[in-house]
């Protein structure tokens, strides 16, 4: 097949600068073959290869006593969680795939990221993701927008679904925002978990000199070609078009098939090393198992199962179809490996051997197509120190005096409003798609603040025959998925501490000590410099954060060139962070429990500094101006450390009966979640009332801060929980809390059909029968 000639276009069109080809003709000594271009163009993406956030990566904690694998060794991170237990988790996005087909797109991002779990020995139990869309409803001149909003938000949450219930993997937990900002590029950021004894952990390296390289899965095609490249430039209409092709196609059930071979091939010790062929395929499998192992590889595509005629070397190389593995086997025992792949009725082929020569070759009907050092390509792509400045518009943005911002006419309304604001609303249309019972590992169901789920014999995968068995204790894992790009966009670096603080927050509401995160840093183009600053300024803050709560950071995701031509994304990072609890009496939720309860919150009820500082960038905000100004809360990472030991303290010690974190709409909408947020049954609420008295508050507080009513109740200062117990712990809860330096206010009682909140003379009612329905079904009225 005759190849294009290498141009100064074609380099172009690979996303290549003339620099960086410069350095490829010194890399290879001459001009490189089209295959070989197509492979650095995808290897040297920001996709691949993080060149513009390497150096920003580096400020992330990532050790720990906990840490096993840590991030950026392997495919996924690894923790240690005790008795020789091990849990293998990540987040990835797939935002471009799903801007162009969000079926597929979304798909396919949810197997790409529990083949990175499979593939480190574990075996995938639970999955979360964490979505953003353009608004679902507008004015009637957009009326179009709002509807291929609506479109691609049932289209991704659709094939979430359709791939985790059918591969058998419950999606317990997500978050879901609406914003202009990412109308016609979404964020689908998808997070999955599996289960692990510390000595089944593999590698993805080719080790052993002489050793066969297998590929099993479905045969290669043309779908998701370059699909690496393709999520490492801006979003266009011309490009999504142009590049409908790079979006790959899923098959869950096949994907299954794979994972229990995989599992059951590790147990047998003939695995020398495994990879998933995820972006950049072939390429990527080949040159970083080799690069990780200080060997070469030598593949024969001709061996390479092909689902259409007449591929080119450089289609098969690229191409990003799915649920293919590289495994690397001990010679000698390829028997034992092709049985386990018929059993599983498999499509399976030996296509090559490792070497010492350090060089990834590749062979096709004939010849040799590409020679490349594998080291070169995997980990020595250009790095870029880019520097950043704030943007223009920042400083008349933090020059708004909170002071202007009405205060809402009518108190009763604007608390219908929150609840029924589609990023506040009750996210069940999303969830009630999803399997989250499958496996029966579920506790906390999706609702609370954080997802709980038991760990089982059940949930690891096959032992070798000649182990034992070996008890399983009792744990729970907690997760919890947090972003807020208002804050990012307002102050990336408090916005980007916020998010990690939030992640904890949850974890702390639900009983359980962080353990690790993984993050997802979803920004605009980097070759901006308000863009860039933006992104530099959000990883210091929560690096900063994570350092400050002893969290590791075991892995992530860059998602960089989210813009489309209406303008970037607003700044999104987002986290996945999972907890541990020790003991099934420790689970908190965040709903109410039993009349007669004593309401407590825990933390200061407004900034003493400046009681409006929870107003800026907050949910109320949003509403009431159509925009986002001023800045955002500040978050103390020591007053939140604080907050978090000691909540978890009190819930160990026993009676703390529910806790939820005051974020999203402030302490009113945290009040009204904890009285309607409780699900008996599917479509059953269990809803209970709340007798709240504001006054004292309203009045004064040991700083003399008299706060705003609307700044009390929308305000979303940081560092605050809701909490119930019974009267009797109501006096030793308090103590205990004051002890331990944590600002304990009482608000009132649980109990009544309404939801009560007293502020001197002035007293609101909203049945909480009412509230439930605004909150529970605004989303579902909105998707028809």
């Amino acid at each position: 097949m005759n190849e294009p000639e290498i141009t100064p276009e074609l380099v172009a069109q690979h996303n290549l600068t003339p620099e960086e080809y410069a350095q490829i003709l010194q890399i290879l000594g001459r001009p490189p073959t089209y295959t070989e271009l197509g492979i650095f163009s995808v290897m040297w993406s920001e996709h691949c290869s993080y060149k513009n956030t390497r150096p920003l990566l580096k400020l992330f904690p990532t050790r720990s006593p906990r840490v096993l694998v840590g991030a950026g060794e392997e495919n996924a991170g690894i923790v240690d969680i005790g008795d020789g237990l091990a849990v293998a988790f990540k987040v990835e996005s797939h935002n471009h795939p799903s801007a162009v087909e969000p079926f597929q797109g979304a798909a396919t991002g949810v197997g790409g990221i529990i083949r990175d779990i499979f593939t480190m020995g574990a075996r995938p139990i639970c999955a979360v993701n964490s979505l953003r869309f353009g608004p679902l409803t507008e004015e009637a001149a957009r009326d179009a927008a709002a509807a291929n909003n609506r479109r691609l938000f049932a289209g991704v949450v659709s094939g979430i679904a359709h791939y985790g219930n059918c591969f058998g993997i419950p999606t317990l937990a997500g978050e879901v925002y609406f914003d202009r900002s990412y109308e016609g590029n979404p964020l689908v950021n998808v997070f999955c978990l599996g289960v692990l004894r510390h000595e089944q952990i593999a590698r993805a390296r080719a080790q052993g000199i002489g050793n066969p390289v297998f590929y099993v899965g479905p045969p290669t095609g043309r779908d998701g070609l370059a699909g690496a490249a393709f999520a490492s430039q801006d979003l266009t209409e011309e490009s999504a078009e142009l590049q409908r092709g790079a979006v790959q196609v899923g098959d869950p059930f096949m994907e299954k098939l794979v994972c229990e071979a995989c599992l059951e091939l590790l147990a047998t010790g003939a695995v020398a090393g495994i990879q998933d062929m995820g972006a950049a395929g072939l390429t990527c499998s080949t040159c970083e198992t080799a690069a990780r192992a200080g060997t070469g590889i030598e593949i024969d595509l001709d061996k390479v199962p092909q689902r259409v005629p007449n591929l080119s070397s450089y289609e098969i190389m690229l191409s990003e179809s799915q649920e293919r593995m590289l495994v690397i086997v001990h010679k000698g025992r390829e028997e034992e490996v092709r049985r386990i792949f018929e059993k599983w009725e498999l499509p399976w082929a030996e296509i090559g051997v490792v070497t010492d020569t350090g060089r990834m070759v590749v062979k096709h009907q004939g010849r040799v197509v590409a020679d490349i050092p594998a080291a070169k390509i995997a980990n020595e792509s250009p790095v870029y120190h880019r520097q950043g400045r704030p943007p223009a518009w920042l400083a008349e943005a933090h020059a708004f005096r909170l002071e202007q911002l009405p205060q809402p006419d009518d108190v009763s309304a604007a608390l219908r409003k929150l609840l029924a604001w589609p990023s506040i609303a009750s996210k069940n249309w999303v969830y009630r798609q999803y399997d989250h019972m499958v496996r029966n590992n579920t506790v906390v169901c999706p609702g609370s603040d954080a997802a709980v789920l038991r760990i089982k014999p059940d949930c690891l995968p096959p032992a070798p025959a000649h182990v034992p068995e070996r008890p399983v204790p009792e744990k729970y894992l907690a997760v919890s998925a947090d972003g807020n790009a208002a804050y990012v966009l307002l102050d990336p670096y408090e916005g980007g501490k916020a998010v990690v603080v939030e992640a904890a927050r949850n974890l702390a509401c639900s009983g359980a000590v962080p353990i690790g995160v993984t993050d997802n840093l979803n920004f605009g183009n980097p070759l901006h410099p308000d863009l860039f600053w933006q992104l530099s300024e959000s990883v210091r803050g929560m690096a900063e954060a994570c350092r400050a709560l002893q969290v590791p950071v075991t892995g992530g995701n860059c998602s960089l060139y989210n813009q489309s031509p209406r303008g970037p994304i607003d700044p999104t990072p987002t986290v996945v962070m999972v907890g541990l609890i020790e003991e099934a009496a420790h689970i908190t939720t965040q709903w109410f429990k039993d009349e007669g309860d004593v309401i407590l919150l825990l933390g200061q009820p407004v900034d003493l500094e400046d009681p409006l500082q929870g107003m800026g960038g907050s949910a109320w905000m949003q509403i009431a101006l159509g925009r986002k100004t001023g800045r955002p809360p500040r978050c103390c990472l020591s007053t939140a450390s604080t907050l978090h030991s000691a909540l978890v303290g009190l819930i160990r010690a026993g009676g703390i009966k529910s806790a939820h974190d005051c974020s999203e709409g402030g302490l009113a909408v945290c009040l009204a979640e904890s009285c309607i947020s409780q699900q008996i049954a599917r479509h059953t609420p269990r809803l209970i009332g709340a007798d709240v008295d504001l006054t004292p508050l309203l009045e004064s507080n040991a700083s003399q801060v008299r706060p705003r009513l609307d700044a009390l109740l929308f305000g979303e200062t940081q560092s605050r929980v809701v909490v119930t117990c019974a009267p009797l712990e109501e006096a030793k809860i308090t103590e205990r809390a004051r002890l331990l330096g944590v600002p304990v206010t009482r608000l009132g009682r649980v109990g009544g059909s309404e939801l009560v909140l007293r502020a001197g003379a002035s007293a609101w009612r909203w049945p909480v029968a009412e509230l439930h329905d605004l909150w529970w079904n605004s989303l579902a009225r909105l998707m028809g």
